[in-house]
């Protein structure tokens, strides 16, 4: 009994060997683990790890760029090149044209009638006038007309044109000299002081002057003597920086003849071809103001001559534009016209009444708010836009 209890734990004891061998040589295999990776080192802001630069969205990745340079970002904006002023007024005409359509297609429509009796000649007259011709100037005009349609009798269309452009063109006076004396004198700059009164434009106009005279090939230097104005004087800065033109400005509330002798100084320092003066903007009626433009002038001329006196006029304020201009010729003797907006007003006969009362031509028009929108005034391509093709 003893012997065959025995035999018996013996099996058991290798049935158990047996079953434990079989578990330790089928069990599962532990899986690989991933080998540890040292953590990233910290990067700044926009730079791309290495062996990722160029990583699209198609290859699961990001783009990122690297910031500029410091030096990139304080380089001064790139200097524009104007175009030349030459051929403006002809690219610019078909704004004339849409402006003044009312003032030659009437008058056309007007000459045009089979009768012309004493109503028909009135209404010419109103459109004149409406325009801003002026009361003597129109008088003039329709007694013109009225004698040349008694000579010409039965008038066809195209002779009606012809009349009309003859008749506008003489009081335009196109052999008014209207050359714009921007030229250096040896060593020394010509001048070019730009007066007006308050919301004509004359810091815009200066700054586009600037534009046209530098597209031209000559070298600027602005001279920022609207001291009462610190909007002025930034604005004028940034025309100057656009275009490579150095801008002389003073303190707030300084004296603008002081600027305008510092202006002329570096001018001809720098053997520059031109300096334009920007003043304040005086109002007419104010005695003090008129005789302090006059002492910006009598400064200037400490160094050099002024040129050019351009008066800026808004051809929207009509007549009362011309006043303006009377009470500043008799200040600075102006010797041009430089005028604004003519684009957006069907009033174009301030041109022939100004020049009419004043005996000084417009040189300069303004017609839009484009950087290049001032162009140099040519009567035949004026008078062309106001009666149309």
């Amino acid at each position: 009994m003893d012997g065959y209890l025995g035999i018996i734990v013996i099996v058991a004891l290798v049935a158990v060997l047996a079953v434990g061998g079989l578990f330790l040589l089928f069990r599962p295999k532990a899986k690989d683990l991933p080998p540890v990776e040292a953590p990233p080192e910290p990067r700044a802001p926009g730079v791309e790890e290495p062996g990722k630069a160029g990583l699209g969205e198609q290859d699961g990745g990001t783009t990122t760029t690297l910031p500029p340079p410091a030096e990139e970002l304080l380089k001064p904006p790139a200097i524009e090149v104007p175009p030349p002023s030459a051929g403006r007024m002809v690219r610019l005409r078909s704004r004339l044209a849409r402006s003044q359509s009312a003032l030659g297609k009437g008058l056309l429509e007007l000459l045009s009638r089979d009768r012309l009796d004493d109503d028909v000649w009135d209404e010419i007259e109103e459109i004149l006038i409406t325009a801003d011709v002026g009361v003597a100037p129109t008088r003039a005009m329709v007694e013109d007309l009225r004698t040349k349609v008694k000579v010409l009798g039965t008038r066809s269309p195209e002779e009606v044109r012809g009349m009309l452009r003859e008749e506008l063109l003489a009081q335009i006076a196109p052999d008014l000299d209207r050359t714009l004396h921007t030229r250096a004198h040896g060593e020394r700059p010509a001048v070019v002081l730009v007066v007006g009164v308050n919301g004509t434009g004359k810091t815009t106009t200066t700054g586009k002057l600037a534009r046209a005279l530098i597209g031209d090939g000559n070298k600027v230097v602005l001279g920022a003597a609207d001291t009462f104005r610190a909007a002025a004087t930034d604005q004028l800065q940034t025309w100057g920086d656009r275009v490579g033109a150095a801008v002389v400005r003073g303190p707030e509330g300084g004296d603008p003849a002081s600027v305008a002798f510092d202006a002329v100084a570096k001018g001809i320092e720098d053997k520059v071809d031109t300096v334009i003066v920007d003043t304040a903007g005086r109002l007419h009626t104010k005695t003090g103001l008129m005789d302090e433009l006059g002492k910006v002038k009598r400064v200037i001329e400490k160094r050099a001559m002024v040129d050019e006196v351009l008066l800026v006029l808004d051809a929207t304020t009509g007549q009362n534009g011309m006043r303006q201009a009377q009470v500043f010729a008799e200040v600075v003797n102006v010797t041009g016209i430089a005028l604004t907006k003519l684009d957006g007003t069907a009033k174009g006969g301030i041109v022939i009444s100004v020049q009419r009362e004043l005996g000084v031509p417009v040189k300069l028009v303004g017609l839009g708010e484009g950087p290049d929108d001032l162009a140099p005034f040519d009567p035949e391509v004026f008078v062309d836009a106001l009666l149309g093709d």
